[in-house]
């Protein structure tokens, strides 16, 4: 069953939700029904079921992506907004201020993309749309040296994709949109080698699905 819990202050769609270290969730950006693309951020505690405001980003973005680091730290990357287009700024909140600041920014401005954190800590961007079109390109986020580098490309690109993490290290990365339309293609991504292979295609092809990895190692793909 499901019950009611506290509403946030703000209404927002397509924003990003990340479980901190502290079991707090912290809700970034997004979008709202009067056209505002939004650079509000706040914070969810399951021990009183309430939200409270945190510090705001220093840029408004949707469609972007959030990852939480080995650090704690939270790590939001690129997205879109309408003054400024598809967004390759980068910023990281810091739980233990509640501040944001900004570190390296991508090699490419990109929304609708993927993020996954690889098990050496570094951030796997991947795939997603820039104005240019759907790309095939995927950039890494360095931590301890706040920089991104270039990787292989995928075979395919594609956005509104899934990107998940298996137990042997490596990135599954799952259907989405290209420019053709609607994909059942699937790639694997090695971190050793930094190269991407295919791998067997869904059945159905699809886009805005989601992908959880299972406790067997198995991923469940649903919908879309």
């Amino acid at each position: 069953m499901w019950t009611n819990t506290g509403n946030m202050s703000t209404a927002r769609f397509v924003h990003t939700a990340s479980v901190l270290e502290n079991g707090k969730v912290l809700v970034a950006g997004g979008y709202n029904l009067n056209d505002d693309y939004l650079n509000s951020v706040e914070l969810y505690d399951p021990s009183t079921e309430m939200w409270t405001n945190t510090g705001n980003m220093s840029t408004a973005r949707s469609i972007h992506t959030a990852s939480v680091l080995e650090n704690g730290k939270v790590l939001v990357a690129g997205g879109y907004n309408l003054n400024d287009g598809h967004l390759n700024s980068v910023e990281l909140y810091d739980p233990s201020t509640g501040m944001w600041t900004n570190t390296g920014k991508m090699s490419t401005a990109r929304s609708l993309h993927t993020a996954s954190v690889l098990e050496n800590g570094k951030v796997l961007v991947a795939g997603g749309r820039d104005s240019n079109g759907v790309l095939n390109s995927v950039e890494l986020y360095d931590p301890s040296t706040e920089m991104w580098t270039n990787t292989g490309n995928m075979s395919t690109a594609r956005f509104d994709h899934t990107a998940s993490v298996l137990e042997n290290g490596k990135v599954l990365v799952a259907g989405g949109l290209d420019s053709n339309g609607v994909l059942n293609s699937v790639e694997l991504y090695d971190p050793s080698t930094e190269m991407w292979t295919n791998t067997g295609n869904m059945s159905t092809a699809r886009f805005v699905h989601t992908a959880s990895v299972l406790e067997n190692g198995k991923v469940l793909v649903a919908g879309g």
